[in-house]
């Protein structure tokens, strides 16, 4: 399932959305890193309709057509399924991470809920997310850069996945860890 898809399943698990407010939400989640389209939610959605994840109906109101989209069972069932099973890239890159926890709880079952939690906890708790990296494809420490703009990503990175994990650890009672 494509992140755009993803959002737009999890959105509607909220409620029912015309595609204006699921395009403001969309960029609302993803901050300033992305902008989307017309042209990039329109066929997605078209393709949650034609696969029977969603339906669509459309409304009028002051004069101006809206599509309104419903999340079905089927959609549920599916958006379920792909936060259960959030693993490789979907819980490295943290724009793919961010939107699975924005709707991990839709997904039932607790057991699940922590599954998934934990999979983002062993990544983080290797020690080996890194920014910057050798021409050979090693990783670089701060103690391999000068720039001091870089050593500030790194500083500020080191400290994001710090809290992360202290955050991970007490949702998942490893606090005495």
């Amino acid at each position: 399932m494509s992140l755009i898809e993803m959002m737009i399943l999890g959105f509607l698990s909220e409620r029912t959305m015309c595609g204006y407010e699921l395009r403001k939400k969309m960029e609302q989640l993803q901050g300033d890193m992305r902008r989307f389209s017309d042209g990039a939610i329109y066929p997605a959605t078209a393709r949650l309709v034609r696969d029977g994840l969603i339906s669509e109906r459309t409304d009028v109101r002051d004069g101006r057509q809206r599509h309104l989209f419903t999340l079905e069972p089927e959609g549920r069932k599916r958006l379920v399924e792909a936060l259960k099973d959030a693993d490789g890239f979907t819980i490295t890159d943290f724009n793919r991470w961010r939107v699975v926890l924005t709707f991990l709880s839709v997904v039932p079952d607790e057991t699940d809920r922590e599954a998934v939690l934990r999979r983002r906890y062993d990544l983080l708790s290797r020690g080996d997310t890194h920014f910057f990296y050798c021409d050979a494809g090693h990783p670089m420490t701060i103690d391999h850069i000068d720039d001091p703009y870089r050593r500030g990503l790194i500083n500020v990175h080191d400290a994001q996945v710090e809290a992360e994990l202290s955050w991970l650890r007490s949702m998942l009672g490893l606090d005495a860890e």
